[in-house]
């Protein structure tokens, strides 16, 4: 469990495919340089285990699925990446919870200067729009963000010029794609209340074929 707030930025040394998995070496010694093996650690918002660790950072293996399903695949030595080390119980919370469960891969629509702060719009599937509301919360490459509108195409978030210097965000550009994370507790609530409704659905039928049996309403 993580909170998307990013501990620092890594680079990766070397990104290895084979046979559809992914071997990442990434360095943050600054992050990194006690990781132990088995430990979770937040990459570009996708939950990773260490496998291997050094004295300037650590290797991991990335299963074909989450290969598929993130923007891992496209990480090539050089590249910067926003990592943050699992949540400890005696940590301030300073984000929201972040499973490092990506739902879905997204595409920055565009980048803006909106006064002294900064509008980041974002095109995103369904799948992760429906669970986004103003002022809710979500994770982009691993940093939690405040929704500030959902649009038909996706959404927008509004960012400070501290997270932009912090994280990999500053440098997106129009097209770049981004790991999507929604609120772990929206989703509960969604399942809760469609899970809810139907159960009410199948009830209040079944209420009217008794009352309809019984002769009170025709």
């Amino acid at each position: 469990m993580f909170t998307g707030i990013v501990e620092a930025i890594g680079t990766v040394q070397e990104a290895v495919l084979t046979g559809g998995a992914l071997r990442l070496t990434i360095e943050a010694p600054e992050l990194l340089a006690d990781a132990v093996v088995g430990e979770s650690v937040s990459v570009n918002g996708v939950c990773l285990t260490v496998t291997t660790t050094g004295p300037r950072g650590a290797c991991f293996d990335v299963v074909p699925e989450t290969v598929r399903r993130t923007t891992l695949r496209m990480l090539r030595p050089g590249d910067r990446v926003n990592l943050e080390r699992a949540l400890r119980p005696t940590d301030r919370f300073g984000g929201h919870f972040v499973q490092g469960h990506v739902d879905a891969v997204g595409s920055v629509r565009a980048l803006q200067r909106a006064g002294a702060n900064y509008i980041l719009d974002v095109d995103a599937p369904q799948e992760v729009t429906q669970f986004l509301v103003d002022k809710g919360s979500v994770a982009i490459s691993g940093v939690s963000l405040t929704v500030v509108r959902v649009d038909a195409n996706g959404f927008s978030v509004a960012l400070i010029p501290h997270t932009l210097k912090v994280t990999t965000l500053g440098s997106l550009k129009p097209g770049d794609q981004v790991n999507l994370e929604a609120d772990i507790i929206g989703k509960y609530v969604a399942r809760f209340v469609a899970r809810h409704s139907a159960g009410a659905g199948r009830a209040d039928a079944e209420l009217m074929r008794l009352l309809q049996e019984e002769g009170y309403i025709s």
